[in-house]
């Protein structure tokens, strides 16, 4: 036990002596994303550790089994939704790889997790941070398989996903299944993010994703175990590149459609807060599948929430307009700003959102429909100042 508490504390080693005494060495070559390179699996459910950054996303939504929640009463009102959201980061520092030190901090591991829950009225969250190694923090390079201590995400032969958190608020330990094929964003999972071509990432989705798990809210010693179900949406992206040097930030959606299609949309803001790209993919329920072009896609503030914790201000409803889908999006709950600023050092929100039909540009009403048409997660970056990758 004492030696694994060491290296747990090396791994949280300040990093900053060291990066100043790296600064002399040879700076890595970053491999730079090209379009006509298709993605490969199972390869490709795994870590890139050449390129810069990396992550794999999981957000979702979750309902209490009322079928297994104990002393359930017949014909009594459903639990309220919950929203989730767990995300594994990996970032090469440009330090040279021929250093010695075992301890040479050449790949950092992040964690962001978070639950949303109304009767909280907040969004409650935690995060880790460490060096790769040690068998503390690792990410495959064969497959989804990426942990810090016992925090983890990792896909088994058998296609499914488990994903184990456990925070002093709340805890999951879930697994996602996949029911549909999965969305190769982009030419081939070349994603654009600018005009430039070196601006890209490769980049895939796996919506769909049903959640079958047991939630504990309320601390480990306090909280109880409850049986959820649910569904999920899973990203995978790598790149090289920054953003641009005009980008602040970026808006995104992964929307699991009601009638079985997926709509993965975003768009790259620049200083002024106008749109400097925009990009996405959209699955019809007929399984068609359509890559959207800059001008295919909108977003369109409708409410505005100011954070009584960063003072910062969110487009938290939205209208996002992608081809010829016409949506408008309310959250779950206003407060699902996730404050990272101890591990990837960005503030941002990250809210589950219901998607209702919105009537075509143009159209005289833009009221939404009652029943909705969807349901994932909105996530809005640059609103407190300038994302770094």
């Amino acid at each position: 036990m004492r030696r694994r508490t060491f290296l747990r504390s090396l791994l949280l080693w300040p990093l900053a002596a060291l990066t100043q005494r790296a600064a002399w060495a040879r700076t890595p070559d970053f491999p730079t994303v090209a379009s006509g390179q298709p993605l490969a699996f199972p390869r490709d459910y795994g870590a890139h550790s050449g390129y810069r950054n990396e992550w794999w996303y999981v957000t979702g939504w979750l309902q209490a089994d009322a079928g297994a929640a104990a002393g359930a009463t017949p014909g009594a009102a459903a639990e309220p939704s919950l929203g989730f959201e767990a995300t594994f980061f990996r970032s090469r520092l440009a330090i040279d790889d021929a250093n010695p030190s075992r301890f040479a901090p050449n790949q950092l591991l992040f964690a962001n997790v978070a639950l949303s829950d109304p009767h909280a009225g907040s969004l409650q969250h935690g995060q880790r941070a460490a060096r790769r190694g040690f068998g503390l923090a690792e990410a495959s390079e064969t497959d989804t398989a990426v942990h810090i201590d016992d925090w983890s995400l990792e896909r088994n032969l058998d296609g499914l996903y488990r994903l184990n958190v456990a925070t002093p608020g709340f805890a999951f330990a879930f697994t996602l299944r996949p029911t549909q094929p999965m969305l190769v964003n982009g030419a081939g999972g070349y994603s654009r993010k600018g005009p430039l071509a070196s601006e890209a990432s490769y980049y895939y989705s796996e919506p769909g994703l049903t959640v079958d798990g047991v939630l504990r809210r309320g601390g480990q010693s306090a909280g109880k175990d409850e049986h959820v179900l649910g569904q999920a949406w899973l990203d995978h992206e790598w790149s090289s590149s920054p953003l641009a040097d005009v980008a602040v930030g970026w808006d995104w959606i992964g929307i699991d459609l009601e009638d079985g299609g997926a709509l993965m949309a975003f768009q790259i803001r620049d200083k002024a807060g106008r749109k400097f790209w925009a990009g996405g993919t959209l699955r019809a329920g007929d399984g068609s599948t359509h890559a959207l072009s800059p001008d295919s896609v909108s977003f369109t503030p409708l409410r505005r929430w100011r954070s009584p914790h960063t003072g910062a201000v969110y487009p938290v409803a939205m209208r996002v307009d992608a081809q010829d889908l016409h949506l408008t999006l309310v959250p779950l709950m206003d407060d699902q700003e996730f404050d990272g600023r101890a591990s990837t050092g960005a503030v941002y929100w990250e809210g589950a959102v219901t998607a209702f039909q919105a009537g075509a540009v143009g159209a005289s009403s833009a009221k939404p429909a009652v029943k909705p048409v969807g349901r994932g997660y909105l996530e809005l970056t640059g609103y407190v100042e300038r994302l770094a990758l």
